[in-house]
């Protein structure tokens, strides 16, 4: 197993343990990470410092809790002189001075008038989004492509500037490191993502995913219901109380009467049905139901 491969599979691991907010032999795992020479490069493509961080916020453990820091830390020297090395080769492409220069140092009113004349604006600075997961699995591509599509659409003067690939690869990714393979529980997985957020009955859904404000660690777990529509929500919340209502309410034949009071209620809207219960020389039993609350009792 490569370098690579074996961060990779450390990062899974720790991603997992997030997830199910149990830090088990998560020592172990950092402690390999920092016997592990790792690289700028290696950083980027397993994006195992986002996973290290997630850990370090969620833990308990002071030992856990120190590594973590330790490893970020490290890490964050990386990224410092990668920065460094590379402010200190633009600062060396030193611009030549040429003859119009030495005019304009020694002709001070043609400086002046230079001087005077209207600037260009400065060019926007390019906000620059996190490296998107690379992949060579033919059904993984597809499924970001997939994504993709789901996320982009024609009413997208809302969220102009989504960057749209990044954000299918991220998720897609996060789908992939919780089911560990591209099975048939990944693809559900992923149709369910993709049917959710193409609904034209809940733009809530992918309009804050757009947003940020669910990220893609959070929709590659969602359950369907989570994902609902919050009219669907209250839709599927009514059904469940009216099912709860006519289970309760639940009787077989019996007469209407309003001979008895409910305890539970006090309302005097009853059904009543007697059985013959003991010998033939004994009363019969009478069987009451509450029609408001289905609260049931007996008369011997």
């Amino acid at each position: 197993m490569g370098k690579e491969e074996e961060v990779a599979r450390i990062a899974r691991k720790l991603d997992k343990m997030v997830s199910k907010k149990s830090a088990e032999g998560a020592l172990e795992l950092l402690r390999e990470l920092k016997a592990m020479p790792v690289t700028l490069h290696l950083l980027q493509s397993t994006r195992v410092g986002m996973s290290v961080n997630a850990l370090r916020k969620q833990s308990s453990d002071e030992d856990v809790i120190g590594l973590a820091k330790s490893l970020i830390k490290s890490w964050k020297k990386l990224l410092d002189t990668s920065d460094g090395k590379a402010r200190d080769r633009r600062k060396g492409t030193a611009v030549p001075t040429t003859s119009r220069d030495t005019s304009k140092a020694l002709n001070p009113s043609r400086r002046k008038s230079e001087s005077e004349l209207p600037r260009c604006p400065p060019m926007p600075r390019i906000t620059t989004f996190p490296p998107v997961p690379i992949t060579c699995d033919v059904v993984r591509t597809k499924c970001r492509e997939m994504l993709t599509a789901a996320l982009r659409t024609e009413d997208d003067h809302v969220t102009v500037g989504a960057d749209y690939v990044c954000l299918s690869a991220q998720i897609e990714e996060c789908i992939y490191r919780d089911v560990g393979n591209t099975d048939l529980k990944y693809k559900n997985r992923v149709r369910s993502r993709i049917a959710n957020l193409k609904d034209a009955k809940n733009p809530g859904l992918r309009r804050n995913v757009l947003c940020g404000a669910i990220t893609p660690q959070q929709i590659a777990v969602m359950t369907s219901e989570e994902m609902a529509s919050d009219e669907l929500k209250e839709i599927r919340k009514a059904m469940t109380k009216e099912a709860i209502r006519e289970h309760q309410m639940a009787r077989t034949g019996g007469a209407q009467t309003d001979l008895f009071t409910c305890a539970r209620c006090h309302k005097k809207s009853c059904t009543y049905t007697q059985v013959q219960t003991r010998s033939s020389d004994e009363p019969m039993t009478t069987f009451v139901v509450c029609n408001e609350c289905g609260n049931r009792w007996k008369f011997c």
